[in-house]
């Protein structure tokens, strides 16, 4: 099996709630800073996760799995980002919800055997053949079309590399001319072609033309050293996820019928246990011989009660296996029915023999003074500006209802001073604001208090 470049498959996702979070916020004794990097309070928990990030650092955490545990809107997800964005964006981190397996196209067990291999890395180190310098000649020799006609096809092209060392000139194939073009190669561009496939890649502009006036600005890179005919290491990062996706897919031909066949397939196809094992025993070859390393990043499963019981023993499994990622679940339940199960009572609905091999991390409410950083900060992020007595005012909301809720009133309060002809936010906009929506508390108030009003 070939290792080709493999497009990544990586889920992007926007999370707007926690984009502030730039790490743990710890010093270099691992003690946590009372607000740094985006967190604030929530110390023990933060020096836990410190530990948990060296334990992944030094490869002793594989197969393991760390519990958070906490009330709703205490800073579970936002430790986990937290881990992750220590670890850097070298190590895989694929977040889930609970609910996301119970998909209508493909099986539970899929669903998350999938997110354990986007969640391990492969870095694979590939000593390439490499023609490299800058484009000096590029001449496409044509001939007459053999089908006849008129037209007239490129029989090879000829182009001539630079280095600091000296110069070649090379004939090469007419497909990798139309690489060139895709790429869109001029003279004094800096390319590499790979020797044994053909792949070209423009690397940029060559810094003997940076002095021209050029309306777009070009990224301008040095002239390569060394000969144009060289080897070159070249590391490619993939997830095991990226590769069982490139070889699930069949590469059809060019026909109509494998067109349509592509178009009509349904959007989730499952990838069979016999795939993974083949491309397990590749990837362990490639380890054996030094190619390749794994790195095995993080899986985030956040609201993990809502995993049902086949789902927890099929979990037992995965954590067993030789390559397992670090898993981190999060919950906000107590005492609750494992879903799946009738009468099966257990802490945070998680079966107990689960509960056995998990690191628990308690998250606790926050007080009013952090509900008042967090929420400053919040407004910076947003690029609100906000006066100190109407931010006092909101922690006091946030102190009453919830975190969440005080967040969520920042933006209509800037609107409604904006609508006021204000730049800053007062204390007068909050109470408006405040008056026209409803947090749960309220809400559930008035429920009770009107029950007879609203249909059982």
């Amino acid at each position: 099996m070939k290792i080709e470049e493999v497009k990544s498959t990586a889920k992007t996702q926007r999370i707007s709630a926690h984009s502030h979070i730039k790490g743990l916020g710890l010093d270099e004794n691992g003690v946590p800073i009372q607000m740094a990097a985006g967190l604030v309070g929530q110390e023990s928990a933060r020096e836990a996760a410190g530990l948990v990030v060296d334990m992944i650092r030094s490869k002793k955490m594989a197969g393991r799995a760390l519990l958070l545990a906490g009330p709703p809107g205490t800073g579970k997800t936002a430790i986990a980002l937290a881990i992750a964005q220590e670890l850097g964006n070298k190590v895989p981190f694929c977040p889930m919800v609970g609910s996301e397996v119970y998909s209508t196209e493909i099986k539970k067990t899929e669903v998350l055997m999938e997110n354990f291999r986007r969640a391990i890395g492969l870095r694979i180190r590939e000593t390439k053949e490499v023609y490299e310098g800058e484009v000096t000649e590029l001449t496409p020799v044509e001939t007459e079309n053999p089908a006849g006609g008129y037209g007239k096809t490129v029989s090879h092209v000829i182009i001539g590399l630079k280095t600091a060392k000296g110069t070649k000139q090379l004939k090469l194939d007419p497909t990798i001319y139309e690489s060139l073009q895709k790429e869109k190669v001029e003279v004094g561009d800096v390319i590499y072609i790979e020797a044994n496939s053909g792949a070209v890649k423009r690397q940029g502009r060559s810094d003997t033309f940076a002095t021209e006036f050029d309306l777009e600005a070009e990224e301008y890179v040095p002239l390569p050293k060394g000969d144009v005919h060289k080897k070159k290491e070249v590391v490619q990062d993939v997830t095991l996820h990226d590769l069982d996706c490139a070889n699930a897919r069949p590469q059809g031909g060019h026909d109509i019928m494998s067109m349509m066949g592509q178009l009509m397939k349904p959007k989730k196809t499952e990838i069979t246990d016999k795939l993974r094992k083949e491309i397990n025993k590749v990837v362990n070859k490639y380890i054996d011989q030094g190619i390749a390393e794994l790195v095995p990043g993080v899986l985030f499963i956040d609201e993990v009660h809502m995993l049902d019981i086949e789902t927890f023993t099929y979990l037992h499994r995965a954590l067993e296996s030789a390559i397992a990622p670090i898993v981190i679940f999060a919950t906000n339940r107590g005492r609750c029915q494992i879903r799946g199960t009738e009468d099966i009572i257990s802490p945070h609905g998680i079966p107990l023999d689960l509960l056995d091999r998990l690191l628990i991390i308690r998250t606790l409410p926050y007080n009013k003074a952090e509900l008042l950083q967090i929420l400053k900060l919040r407004a910076t992020t947003e690029g609100i500006s906000i006066e100190d007595e109407a931010l006092a005012a909101l922690a006091e909301i946030g102190t009453n209802s919830t975190l969440r809720y005080a967040a969520q009133l920042l933006t209509p309060a800037m609107l409604a001073a904006r609508a006021d002809g204000a730049t800053r936010i007062a204390p007068a906009h909050l109470t408006s604001v405040h008056s026209l929506f409803l947090d749960a508390k309220s809400s559930a108030k008035i429920l009770t208090q009107h029950s007879d009003k609203y249909m059982k």
